[in-house]
């Protein structure tokens, strides 16, 4: 997912930019300092997402919005604010979202996650994968998405756990989860991805995460963080 992010001060374009390279589908383009600069590199970069400061020089966020919207296609928009007034003209102008400064790493998530829907929206639905292939050292072993019950993101590895046992994978978590689209897995966690048809319980934790409990695998717990909690218990109603 291209990125780019429109700050004219210093330290909160620094702090964001840090932020989201933690997260591996991001794809970073060059900032802008204002809304004019955005314009010329917005046509240069193309970005899908875009985080624009409301308050700067010269254009300022919403009339860069506002010529945005005559972009084809026009890129997400995610105004960063240290204002929470300007939400209501943000929303306005059919933003995706709103960030108040200083930034909080859930609800980027929570951003990022409802950047990617939105963008796979936009893309025509591919047919759900059959198999997906998995290596155990020198051979590559066939796992059915719906055996996987759940993948989890160690250190720099992502490993996913099935009826077959335990698998590490090349793959990124973001990757994996668009492999799996069209079956029923849910990103419960920037860390893990898990299938919805093996949840048995699922238990409040603390400030509004909670804890996910998993049919047949006793004492494993998968955590619900709290910009996911809300997709994941719509997901498990229907």
């Amino acid at each position: 997912m291209k990125v780019m992010i429109v700050e004219d001060e210093r330290l909160s374009r620094e702090e964001l930019e840090h932020l989201l390279t933690q997260f591996e589908d991001v794809d970073l383009c060059p900032s802008a300092r204002n809304g004019k600069e955005l314009l010329r590199l917005q046509k240069e970069y193309q970005p899908e997402l875009i985080f624009l400061d409301i308050e700067m020089p010269e254009t300022n966020g919403v009339e860069a919005a506002r010529q945005l919207a005559e972009a084809t296609p026009p890129p997400l928009i995610v105004f960063t604010t240290a204002y929470e007034q300007y939400a209501v003209e943000a929303f306005g102008l059919c933003a995706l979202d709103y960030l108040l400064k200083p930034f909080d790493e859930e609800r980027l998530f929570e951003s990022l996650e409802r950047a990617r829907q939105r963008l796979r929206e936009r893309t025509p639905p591919k047919a759900p994968i059959s198999n997906l292939l998995l290596e155990e050292g020198d051979r590559l072993v066939v796992v059915k998405p719906e055996r996987i019950y759940f993948a989890e993101k160690e250190e720099r590895r992502v490993v996913i756990h099935c009826d077959r046992g335990r698998f590490e994978t090349r793959l990124t978590m973001q990757e994996l989860q668009d492999k799996l689209s069209g079956h029923p897995f849910v990103r419960s966690h920037r860390s893990f991805l898990v299938n919805i048809d093996y949840v048995d319980e699922i238990e409040p934790w603390q400030n509004g995460t909670y804890n996910i409990l998993l049919k047949g695998l006793d004492g494993i717990k998968i955590p619900v963080s709290r910009a996911a909690a809300k997709e994941v218990l719509q997901r498990l109603e229907r």
